[in-house]
């Protein structure tokens, strides 16, 4: 008999303090840089995003966010055997933010790491533990998305700084009898490294290089529309399924335009895509485990139904995975 694996729970959370973009106008402009709410929602379709505050770290708020998971999927955390985090802004060097998540939820013994592939993590690391309950390397994980993207935001630059908030989404994903993770698709390709990054790195005790998120805007929406719609219809090829027959498209949150543009390239109305960027702003990796909690919580997304996750980040990586809940 086969094994499989599918998601019994899901779970979010984001920092309290919000800001709306008011709030973050009202910021820049004391450091002399110009926007505003319409500026930014023409743009980018964020109203507003939410920031950690001081000394709250990438593995607080995965801890929320995996208990919420575990309650939903009726799991205590010592019933987890593997816990994969997916994150751009590690609490620290090292240990992995996964060690440090595992302690905190009193885990501890199982295998945890971290990936790293920037807003594409979660697709990544939902792959990963899939293929590991696949072979039989454990039967419970929880993969889990987390960032504090504020931290490394150049304030300065407003074309980069509206664009990113803080969260964290997990799911609980257990072996299974009958297919729930159907198909995946990864891809990268690092000769577009200089368009999205955050070019520093510490030596000797000292910050090298800048260590500030630098991305080229342009470049990232040309390369990310084609790419999305690309692993889209492979993940749907391997699964032999049509895209008409997607109930919900949960991508990335980076940008509502190339969400429309990647919705209309598979010829799915806007109504079966599910939308967080609006109030979130893009989370990186926490953004597609995010908008999938919102999904299931209010109620849109319910058991039996097909959906496409799909994301593109730094380095460049970009996939897609197909999943019926």
């Amino acid at each position: 008999m086969n094994t499989y694996s599918r998601i019994t729970g899901t779970g979010s959370f984001l920092p309290p303090r919000r800001l709306s973009n008011a709030d973050l106008a009202s910021k820049l402009a004391a450091k002399g840089v110009e926007t505003s709410h319409e500026w930014i929602v023409e743009r980018t379709g964020i109203e507003a995003r939410h920031f950690a505050d001081p000394g709250v770290c990438s593995s607080d708020l995965a801890l929320e966010a995996c208990r919420n998971a575990l309650q939903a999927a009726g799991l205590e955390p010592t019933d987890i055997d593997l816990i994969i985090v997916a994150t751009s802004t590690p609490d620290m060097v090292f240990p992995s933010t996964a060690c440090i998540l595992q302690n905190k939820l009193g885990a501890n013994g199982c295998p945890a790491f971290d990936v790293q592939a920037v807003c594409s993590g979660f697709i990544y690391a939902l792959t990963v533990a899939d293929a590991m309950i696949k072979t039989g390397a454990a039967k419970r994980a929880l993969v889990v998305g987390a960032e504090v993207f504020s931290r490394i935001l150049d304030f300065t630059d407003r074309t980069t700084c509206v664009l990113f908030g803080d969260g964290a989404g997990a799911v609980v994903l257990e072996a299974s009898d009958t297919p729930g993770i159907l198909a995946s698709d990864l891809h990268a390709d690092g000769k577009h490294v200089g368009i999205l990054c955050v070019p520093g790195h510490v030596s000797g005790g000292q910050v090298l290089g800048n260590p500030l998120l630098k991305m080229d805007g342009q470049a990232v929406f040309k390369l990310a529309v084609g790419l999305l719609d690309a692993a889209a219809r492979a993940t749907l090829n391997k699964a032999g399924v049509d895209a008409t027959d997607i109930d919900w498209l949960i991508p990335h949150q980076a940008n509502l335009r190339i969400m429309q543009s990647t919705a209309k390239k598979l010829k799915l109305p806007m109504d079966k895509v599910i939308i967080t960027v609006d109030q979130h702003g893009n989370t990186s990796a926490a953004s597609i485990p995010l908008a999938l909690d919102v999904g299931v919580r209010s109620g849109r997304v319910k058991p039996g139904e097909l959906i496409l996750l799909e994301g593109v980040g730094g380095g460049f990586t970009w996939g897609a995975v197909l999943l019926k809940m």
